[in-house]
Formats: C-alpha cells, sequence, structure tokens
C-alpha cells in the first residue's frame, strides 16, 4: 500500500493560516533532539509519533525511542523499511510504509502531553539543478511548520494517527484510546471549519531566536561550502588546462579540453569555441561540446559580421550574458532569428584575447526551458578559462613560430656549409690560378709570346668566374632582404627575350652553344614587369640550358597567354635532363645538378634560385618539367599581363622610345 498525500498538505488545507518555514536539515535534528529531551525530562506518558524518512535514519536514533518507549504506551515509529524494520508491537509500535509513500520525502514528530504539546511537520524540497556534494546531507532543505500550539499539534497527530491505522488496522482500538486521551477536543477533519481554528501560536520566542540561529549558522555554512566548491571547480578546471597546455601545445587539443570541461562543470547545453579575428565574415565551428539532444553546431558556419552580440563582445572585449534572448529588447531580430534557429535561450559569450588582442570566442547556450541562469561566479570562471585558452593560443603561436625560425636557421646553417664548399672551390681555384699565372709571367721574362697569352687569357677567364659569383651573391642577398627598388611597366615580351638571347650568346662568344629559336603566339598582349629584371630571367634561365645540352642540340622559347591575366613562357632543351624528384630541389641555393665540388659545367648554382625570387616578386610562379635523364627539360614562368590602360599608353608612344635594358 502507498499513499500519496503529503501529511503537511493535509495539514495546510485545515490550517489556511500557517505559513511553511524553510529549515535545514541540521535545524530539524536540534528541534527533534530538543522534543525528545522535553519528554525524557518530564515524568508524564505523552502521545509521541515519529516518522523517518528510511530505517537508515530510524537506527541514528533508535537508542532514544527505547527510553522513550519505557515512559510512554503510546509511542509510534514509522519508516521505509530497508532490512528487518517492519510492523512490530513492542515497547513501542514500529509503522513500515511503503517507500513510494509520500512519508518518504516528509520529517515528522508529535508530542502530545497532558499540560504541553508541540509539533514538527516537513517535507523535503528537491536540491537545486546545479548543487554538488555539500547538499547531500546536513544541507537538505525541508519545508513545514514547527510549532507549541496544542490545537495545530492536535490537528497534526489526528492526520498521522489515521495514516497509522491505514498501515495497522490491528492497532484501531489503541488509536482510538489515543485519541480520546489526547485529542478529545478535536472533531473529524473533514467537517472542521476554517472558522473554527484558534489563532496562531507561535513557539517561545527564546527558542525561536535559537532555531533562527541554527538556521542562519547553516545559511552561513551553505554559502561557504558554495563558495568553496565554486573556488574548487574554478582551480580544477585552470588546472586540467594548465596541464592541456603543459602536456602539449597543439592548439586543437587545448580548445577541445576547453569546451568539454565548461561544458561539463557549468552544466551547458551546448558550448563551442572558434578562433577568429574581430574582423572577419564567419568562422567555422571546429570545437563544441553538446550536453543534450540538440542541434549540432560543429563545422558549420557561424555568421560574424551580421551577429551584434559578436561584434559588441569583440570590440568591447568583455563578456556579455542575455538570460533570455526572445524576450530581450536590446537585441534586434537577427539574433533572435539565430537564437530561433539554434534553440538558444540563454547565451554566454565570453572573449578570448591576448594584451587586447581578440583571438576568438567560447559560447555558452542553455536551451532548456527550466534552466537556471548563470551566477557572476560562474561567469568569472569562463572568463578565467577563456584567459587561459588567449595564452595557449599565444604559445601555440610563438612555438610554431619558433619552428619556422628552426627551419630557417637550419636553413642558413645549410647555405652557410654550401657557401663555405662554394667559397672554397669557386673562390680559391681561380685565385689559385691567377696568382700562377701572374707569378709566371712575372718571374719568366723569356715566355714565349703564345705561352704569355695564354697565361692573360686564363687568368682573365678565373677573373670572370670569381666576378660572376660576387655579383649573383649580391643580386640573391638585394633580392631576399627587399632592398630591390622595382620599375613596373608594360612591356614587349619580344623585345625582352631578343634581348635575352643576345646576352647569353654575349656571354658564350667564340664558342659553340645549341640552336635558340623563338616561337611566340600572334597578339601577344605587353606584360607588366620590369624590363631590367625580366631580362635577368630570361638570361639566366637560357644559359642554364645552354651548360646542360649539348653544342648540336637545340633551345625553344614559346610565349602564350595562360589566362587573362598571365602570360606563360616556357624554355625547353634536349639536353641532360633532371631527374623526378629533383625538379623543386634545382631552385634551392648552391643546388648543382653534379655536386659543388666535382661539376664540369661551372656556375655558382645560384641562377635558379634568383630566377625564383624575381619571380615570386611579380607574383608570378616559376616549375620545372622533365621526364628524367638526358630526357631533357623545360622551364617555365609567368608574368602578369599589363592593364588595358597601361597598354594603351605605351602603344601611343613612339617606337624605342621604352626599352628593357640589357
Amino acid at each position: 500500500m502507498s499513499i500519496s498525500t503529503s501529511v503537511l498538505t493535509q495539514l495546510m488545507q485545515v490550517l489556511p493560516n500557517w505559513r511553511p518555514q524553510m529549515f535545514f536539515k541540521t535545524s530539524l535534528v536540534a528541534l527533534s533532539h530538543a522534543m525528545e529531551d522535553q519528554v525524557l525530562a518530564r515524568s508524564d506518558a505523552p502521545l509521541i509519533i515519529a516518522t523517518f524518512q528510511r530505517e537508515r535514519f530510524y537506527r541514528q536514533e533508535a537508542h532514544r525511542y527505547q527510553r522513550l518507549g519505557q515512559q510512554s504506551d503510546q509511542v509510534y515509529v514509522l519508516a521505509a523499511p530497508e532490512t528487518d524494520f517492519c510492523n512490530h508491537s513492542g515497547i513501542y509500535e514500529s509503522v513500515a510504509f511503503d517507500a513510494n509513500d509520500a512519508l518518504a520525502q516528509e520529517w515528522h514528530l508529535v508530542v502530545m502531553g497532558d499540560r504541553y504539546a508541540n509539533c514538527l511537520i516537513c517535507r523535503e524540497r528537491p536540491a537545486p539543478p546545479t548543487s554538488g556534494d555539500f547538499e547531500s546531507d546536513s544541507n537538505r532543505r525541508f519545508e513545514g511548520i514547527w510549532t507549541f500550539d496544542r490545537h495545530t499539534s492536535s490537528h497534526a497527530a489526528y492526520i498521522l494517527l489515521d495514516r497509522i491505522l491505514q498501515y495497522r488496522p490491528e492497532l484501531a482500538d489503541k488509536i482510538s484510546e489515543a485519541k480520546n486521551r489526547y485529542l478529545d477536543n478535536v472533531c473529524n477533519l473533514d467537517q472542521l471549519e476554517s472558522s473554527q481554528l484558534s489563532p496562531v501560536n507561535y513557539p517561545d520566542p527564546f527558542v525561536n531566536r535559537l532555531v533562527s540561529y541554527l538556521q542562519v549558522g547553516q545559511y552561513k555554512l551553505l554559502k561557504a561550502y558554495r563558495a568553496i566548491a565554486s573556488q574548487e571547480q574554478k582551480e580544477r578546471l585552470i588546472h586540467l588546462m594548465t596541464t592541456a597546455i603543459r602536456r602539449s601545445l597543439d592548439p586543437e587539443e587545448i580548445l577541445q579540453v576547453a569546451v568539454e570541461q565548461l561544458g561539463h562543470g557549468l552544466e551547458a547545453c551546448r558550448c563551442i569555441i572558434y578562433c577568429c579575428s574581430a574582423q572577419d565574415a564567419q568562422a567555422t565551428i571546429s570545437h563544441e561540446f553538446l550536453n543534450t539532444d540538440i542541434g549540432s553546431l560543429l563545422a558549420q558556419t557561424w555568421p560574424l559580421t551580421e551577429n551584434e552580440l559578436f561584434q559588441t563582445v569583440a570590440h568591447r572585449l568583455e563578456s556579455l550574458f542575455i538570460r533570455n534572448v526572445s524576450n530581450d529588447p536590446d537585441w534586434g531580430a537577427q539574433i533572435k532569428e539565430i537564437a530561433h534557429q539554434y534553440s538558444i535561450g540563454s547565451w554566454l559569450l565570453v572573449p578570448v584575447f591576448y594584451q587586447d588582442r581578440f583571438l576568438g570566442m567560447v559560447e555558452l547556450h542553455q536551451c532548456r526551458p527550466d534552466h537556471l541562469p548563470w551566477t557572476e561566479e560562474q561567469i568569472s570562471l569562463v572568463e578565467a578559462i577563456a584567459n587561459q585558452v588567449g595564452v595557449a593560443l599565444i604559445q601555440a603561436e610563438a612555438y610554431a613560430n619558433l619552428e619556422d625560425l628552426n627551419e630557417q636557421l637550419a636553413a642558413l646553417d645549410r647555405t652557410r656549409s654550401n657557401l663555405v664548399a662554394i667559397t672554397g672551390h669557386e673562390l680559391r681555384t681561380p685565385l689559385s690560378t691567377i696568382q700562377v699565372c701572374l707569378e709566371s709571367l712575372a718571374t719568366e721574362p723569356d715566355m714565349s709570346p703564345e705561352l704569355r697569352q695564354v697565361m692573360l687569357n686564363t687568368a682573365l677567364a678565373d677573373a670572370e668566374r670569381m666576378r660572376k659569383l660576387i655579383q649573383d651573391f649580391l643580386i640573391l642577398s638585394q633580392l631576399e632582404s627587399g632592398r630591390v627598388d622595382w620599375n613596373p611597366e608594360p612591356l614587349a615580351l619580344a623585345e625582352c627575350i631578343e634581348l635575352g638571347i643576345s646576352n647569353v650568346r654575349s656571354r658564350y662568344h667564340g664558342s659553340r652553344i645549341p640552336k635558340i629559336t623563338a616561337k611566340l603566339s600572334p597578339r601577344l598582349p605587353l606584360v607588366q614587369a620590369d624590363g631590367e629584371w625580366l631580362v635577368e630571367v630570361l638570361a639566366k634561365l637560357l644559359d642554364n640550358a645552354c651548360k646542360f645540352t649539348p653544342p648540336n642540340g637545340k633551345i625553344m622559347i614559346r610565349a602564350a597567354a595562360a589566362s587573362e591575366q598571365q602570360v606563360q613562357i616556357t624554355i625547353a632543351d634536349n639536353g641532360r635532363g633532371i631527374e623526378p624528384n629533383r625538379l623543386e630541389t634545382v631552385f634551392d641555393r648552391f643546388y648543382q645538378e653534379e655536386g659543388a665540388l666535382q661539376r664540369t659545367t661551372g656556375g655558382t648554382g645560384l641562377g635558379l634560385a634568383i630566377c625564383r625570387q624575381i619571380i615570386d616578386r611579380w607574383h608570378g610562379q616559376i616549375w620545372a618539367e622533365s621526364l628524367g635523364k638526358d630526357q631533357g627539360s623545360e622551364f617555365h614562368f609567368t608574368i602578369p599581363v599589363a592593364s588595358a590602360a597601361a597598354t594603351k599608353v605605351e602603344e601611343s608612344r613612339p617606337k624605342g622610345r621604352s626599352r628593357p635594358k640589357a
């Protein structure tokens, strides 16, 4: 059998003048003990009715009721059985009620003596959804009535005796005797009218003050517990973030830890974190925590430009909390539409920034209609975590920059090693040759004119090698440091190619070189470039082709429009070719196909690196293609087309006025 009607509810129906109070469990324990001690201090035999929510609570007080049962034959103890508690008649009457009975949520104690009476009728209130472990026992809260008023106590005893009779009908005679003895002036509750009720009689002022003191003390203790729990939660989350940062500098891992811990810790329906700048139009949600079956935002595009909340937080760098988005008049239809689309009831936005640099946003959404608003302490916790996230992102960025710097330093070290090798071979060897030739000319006056000419030619050739090496060093240094003054202008590509071919032929004056032909598309547009540097690129690519192509080979220059904005130039040869796995490596500084110390073709290994630097300045591309050794090679690069206005100006000039420098 189970009775769902609460004793407190029944009592309040017949005593509408009463208003329930709130009690902590510790206060109820103190009041119960005081009422029991009052009985033990007297010599009479009162009626005592006590209910316990569970058998385990009764066990804590069983020794007191052994003493009370010896003093009176009208003692009734009710509890929900867990082990061996059952209906039993002994030193007092035991009444076992069903665990689903309303009594399982109540705390009652009624004492009716000949000259005194008091009662405690309470019902437990459910714990708040955000309560922690500190709410589990001593801080459990009850609402109900505590009074010394005999009339009220009589009605409470009447209700409880009827409840006992339903569980133990065999006690009808004993219960009737109790009603006649202690409740002789209380009529049937169903016939009682509120007009017959006596005025409320409050407890003794001293006792009331003592209970108030207990209540206030318990409030303070509860507040202290909550502050400790809040601080513990904050420190735990910050510790988790710090651990994640120490364990890994991967921002993705750190953001995932933050979003999960914040979502769990604040019991949010949804928590998202995204990285962006204040000027971004939208962001992609890459980290999300979901606590319910609401729709996911993961991998979706989150609007930023038209999002008033984001713009406000991003520019002020201050948190923003909206308790109820749909009813807040401060925000427009766009925000309400977003909230409706993603079921957002309460909205918390906290910026992620570092030293006034905006890095991203933490958002928490509550989507349940019964949610509790986040407190200032909880918002402060989110802000602390957001600060940690900001520090982590900056550290990860610094670490990535450090890795890039280390790579650059490693490349610089390789460059230094190559420079040493190149310098040792390209400078020391020519210097040695020049020194030997000059010493021979100085110490051997009888040298024949033919041999003297050979010595001079050798010294001049090696001096030219040194000059080219130093010149390439200086050119590359200027390009990499950005110390080049660019003078782009509309140019006729055919004239630049012609100058490049002339440049190469002058370098190989007196030597056989492959046949060089040009095949240009008709009506080729003007290109926008610095003529001097464009000729330099063409000359170096042609020089490179001549080095690796036999004298009886062929070199072809092709030019055609690659798109409306670019022209593609190709220099193809049928010479030595390049291994496919080295097509990108050939553009590295100091790279040489045969090795710096054993090549037969000469050169510094800087020509293609210089070409890439120049083409990159024009936002073009340069690349190589080859089928492999002895299959020939092709070098392609793109160059921007001159604008229509610049082309008209160039075409209006007299011919010969604007020519690239050789």
